[in-house]
């Protein structure tokens, strides 16, 4: 068992309950929950059904696209960007480094407006918004240009991660975040095989047309990013209780179930001593580690992967397109371990179960000579496993720490995490180490096995801190009693709630 929480499974009729949208759930439940609730079973699993199919698509799309964005960089290497805009030394790795620093510098106002803002309206206005900076990266005409629009890319892309997360957590049970969380983060896979096809397609722009194929790409895939960005914006409600789509009953019904969470589901009042709080506690610091190393090898992947592959002599076009496996490899072990910590939960360990045969794959890439093209290749692609444990890392942060401002911070901070990793990685490769890259490839295995080290040190953790609770409290309470006590709602945070357990 990997806590000691069983998850209620409430049983709940229909209602005459009054239309309207309230922002803090537990108000919603105390006014609501009466005796008229005496027919029509809800069905819960049919209800996570209806919630999957109106928002886990949107949450995939975002995810897609913001990956596409960042990774077109990487396939416009191989369409001639360098020498259409004269990047010299390195250029670059700045410019691919600086979207990550632009990302970094916005997660601390990113924690102000994920308090003050609707989630999914702050993430549809800047999906919308980094579609603009994408498109407008087909006007650059020099290093500087391209650096800015990519920054603004960075600065507007730094609230998907601590979205979705807020998002999902609002939704769905802790077991239940997992997989829908790596659904969600396939989008990076997905992005990587569609990436690959794009880019193969846009290099048969002829050479004398007006706009350079990689300008084309840029515009087109911009146009795209918008079209996702106003669908989240008009679809994806604030809260369940502003959901159009579900019966009052179904919204009580859908309270009660993710009540087991003791995290909440909205709350505006800032609280600036759960920023303090969170500050003190070790578990964010041990979850920020383990991103930042395991995000270095992603930074790699996201950037360089098809001039890794360009560089054991494929041409261009063949390099974008046997960059296309890549995508499956990280679907693959994305939702294995969505299913597997669903199923089992560990957590710790399905990260590990990633990290070991990325490992594996970065030795491959370092030690074997580049005449041997199918194992390097197949280093290359097993790398790219490394990408399953993060939706991971996002999960355990919304399940474990609760407190509307404190998850809010940890969101932003665990994400800015990833940023750091992605900064550090690109700037592993260096021109003087061309076209080897050796010492980059040998970061990529160090910096995994490192974050193995991390989430064993984590997982001891949380078994500490839940024998000390039980120890103190004994077996958390669950049942349809709790559902009504305040505290389950997110009003203080996981420090404060005797009750909360956390899970591994």
């Amino acid at each position: 068992m990997a806590a000691n929480i069983k998850e209620a499974q409430p049983t709940v009729t229909s209602t005459s309950l009054k239309k309207g949208s309230v922002d803090d759930a537990w108000s919603f439940l105390h006014k609501h929950n009466n005796d008229d609730l005496t027919s029509n079973i809800v069905d819960i699993k049919a209800l996570r059904r209806k919630v999957d199919w109106r928002i886990v698509p949107l949450m995939f799309g975002c995810y897609t696209m913001q990956f596409l964005d960042k990774v077109i960089l990487n396939y416009a290497a191989v369409m001639g960007i360098q020498k259409d805009l004269r990047l010299v030394g390195n250029d670059f790795s700045n410019i691919a480094t600086f979207l990550f620093v632009g990302l970094l510098c916005f997660e601390a106002p990113n924690i102000y407006f994920l308090q003050m803002v609707p989630a999914a309206k702050w993430l549809g206005v800047n999906v919308v918004l980094w579609g603009v900076a994408t498109a407008s990266g087909a006007a650059a005409t020099s290093y500087r240009t391209l650096l800015v629009s990519r920054i603004f890319l960075g600065i507007f892309e730094a609230t998907i991660g601590p979205s979705l997360l807020l998002i999902s957590s609002q939704w769905y049970s802790k077991s239940e975040q997992a997989p829908r969380f790596s659904f969600w983060y396939c989008g990076l896979g997905f992005g990587q095989i569609i990436g690959g096809a794009i880019s193969y397609g846009f290099q048969h722009v002829a050479p004398g047309a007006e706009l350079a194929g990689w300008r084309v790409m840029f515009v087109v895939l911009g146009c795209m990013t918008v079209v996702i960005g106003l669908l989240t914006l008009l679809l994806v409600p604030d809260t369940p209780m502003q959901a159009r789509w579900l019966t009052d009953a179904e919204k009580v019904a859908l309270l009660k179930h993710v009540s087991v969470n003791r995290t909440g589901i909205q709350s505006r009042t800032f609280q600036p001593k759960q920023i303090l709080e969170a500050l003190t506690d070790p578990q964010l610091y041990l979850m920020v580690l383990a991103v930042i190393l395991l995000s270095v090898s992603s930074g790699v992947v996201t950037t360089y992967s098809a001039t890794l592959i360009r560089n054991l002599g494929y041409k261009p076009k063949q390099a974008a397109l046997m960059n296309m496996p890549s995508g499956v490899v990280s679907i693959f072990f994305t939702i294995l371990v969505g299913v597997g910590i669903r199923k089992q939960s560990n957590r710790w360990l399905w990260i590990i179960c990633c990290i070991i045969p990325a490992i594996l794959g970065g030795a491959l890439m370092s030690f074997l000579p580049v005449s041997n093209r199918r194992g390097c290749l197949a280093g290359i692609y097993l790398v790219n496993a490394v990408v399953a444990p993060l939706p991971v890392l996002y999960a355990w942060t919304a399940a474990n720490i609760s407190g509307s401002t404190k998850r809010a911070f940890a969101a932003a901070i665990v994400s800015g995490s990833f940023s750091i990793g992605n900064i550090i990685g690109p700037q592993t490769f260096q021109v003087r180490d061309a076209p080897d890259y050796r010492p980059a490839k040998l970061a990529v295995m160090g910096t995994q096995a490192g974050c193995a080290l991390v989430t064993v040190v984590l997982y001891g953790y949380y078994r500490w801190q839940n024998k000390r609770r039980d120890a103190k409290r004994g077996e958390v309470r669950t049942g349809e009693e709790e559902f009504m006590r305040k505290e389950v709602w997110g009003t203080g945070t996981d420090r404060e709630d005797g009750e909360f357990r956390y899970c591994y």
